[in-house]
């Protein structure tokens, strides 16, 4: 244990740490994915129409686009682990805030847990990328495989848990906020210790970013492979409706998708921190990812449970790739934070835009195929991204050094 950190600290300050950033990580998804399987509940409640049912389930990643671009300014005033501390309590506002009844009440809640999730996403690859430099890999596995996990649990017990006797779909919502409590007692302790202020602060701004052609390629490797992800989530199960599959069958080709994501969520980033260069795994997940959409475009019915694996294994690879990106990229935290607000900025922008623009052009064609051709393409333009990504340099355009004569971007 002595490599993981960069300061001195007792092995008890190292452990506590990463358990508080798992359990942040934990937190990063399950009040968002919990939504989705109750959704038909939550509108018949309100009498809400589809188009504002559609804006409950897009606003916590329209709130990832607002804020990951202001997250590294707060980081930087604040410190990165006050910030969490904050976005903590944020969420959990958020949570109570959605389970007051009402219509308004509803929506103010979602948009706030969702601001407070993107100061997560953006902040914790720097935090790994400043307190664990030669563990990025395993601890990005780590929590991405943490985040998709509770994710994944969120959703399916979200039925469940409302039909339980003397429950419903709010309580089912609210019992998340139990999880946010304890993420925010256990980071409390690190918070306090850390210094209020400018601890992620160095040289440069993230205007410097928007001119470093190496972040553009990876803000949109993240965005495209996050629009993937989404849109599949949406409309997979009509995708296989189409081909004749029954609805529950959707529903469990879909659960299977997520399940075998989690291992390449977890095992990417901790080959790619050891790699000098990342192309061979963007290969791998690029040929993978166009495999699976060729395979539902144009292969067999009969192999669909090929396809849908693997679908979940480049899923699991291109998002756990992006997020490793960001410290193997940066030079130091502060660029890490900037890096990752710019990136997932863009990205959920992307990904919140995906499935309603996809959705129209399956309504224009009333066929799902022409979907599945621009999947193929974006997957495409993705792994042509990631060849540019995947090489060993650095964002900052004035300091880019070659593969072949340079340190590996990691500590």
């Amino acid at each position: 244990m002595n490599s993981l950190p960069r300061v001195t600290r007792s092995r008890r300050e190292i452990w506590l740490t990463i358990a508080g950033i798992l359990l942040i990580a934990a937190n990063m998804r399950a009040a968002i994915t919990s939504v989705g399987p109750l959704i038909n509940q939550i509108s018949s409640s309100y009498q809400l129409s589809s188009e504002l049912s559609g804006l409950l389930t897009s606003m916590p990643l329209l709130a990832f686009a607002v804020m990951s671009l202001v997250a590294p300014r707060i980081s930087e005033r604040f410190g990165a682990e006050r910030s969490l501390l904050y976005s903590l309590v944020l969420l959990i506002a958020g949570m109570l805030v959605r389970a007051i009844p009402g219509a308004p009440a509803l929506f103010v809640g979602t948009a706030l847990l969702g601001l407070a999730i993107a100061v997560s996403n953006v902040l914790l690859p720097s935090i790994i990328k400043r307190d664990f430099p030669t563990q990025i890999g395993l601890l990005t596995g780590s929590y991405s495989v943490t985040m998709s996990m509770f994710a994944a649990i969120a959703s399916g017990a979200a039925v469940p848990l409302s039909s339980m006797p003397g429950w419903d779909w709010n309580l089912s919502l609210l019992v998340w906020v139990l999880l946010a409590v304890i993420a925010l007692v256990a980071w409390l302790p690190r918070s306090l210790k850390a210094k209020p202020v400018g601890t992620l602060r160095a040289p440069g701004s993230l205007s410097s970013m928007f001119r470093s052609p190496l972040a553009w390629r990876i803000t949109f490797f993240m965005g495209l492979q996050s629009m993937t992800f989404y849109v599949t989530i949406a409309w997979l199960p009509a995708i296989l409706h189409e081909r004749g599959f029954s609805a529950a069958a959707g529903g469990w080709m879909l659960s299977l998708m997520q399940l075998v994501s989690l291992p390449t969520s977890f095992f990417l980033p901790v080959w790619a921190s050891r790699m000098r260069t990342q192309l061979p795994l963007v290969l791998a997940s690029g040929i993978t990812s166009l495999s699976a959409y060729a395979g539902l475009l144009w292969g067999s019915t009969d192999l669909s449970v090929l396809w849908i694996i693997l679908l979940g294994l480049s899923q699991g690879a291109t998002i756990s790739l992006a997020l490793t990106f960001f410290g193997l990229r940066t030079r130091n935290a502060a660029e890490a934070a900037r890096l990752s607000g710019m990136a997932q900025s863009f990205g959920y922008l992307l990904a919140a835009l995906g499935p309603v623009l996809l959705g129209t052009l399956h309504d224009s064609f009333n066929s799902w195929n022409p979907v599945l051709v621009v999947l193929l393409l974006v997957s495409l333009t993705v792994l042509l991204l990631g060849l540019g990504a995947g090489r060993n340099r650095y964002v900052s355009p004035a300091e880019t050094i070659s593969t072949d004569s340079s340190p590996r971007p990691v500590g």
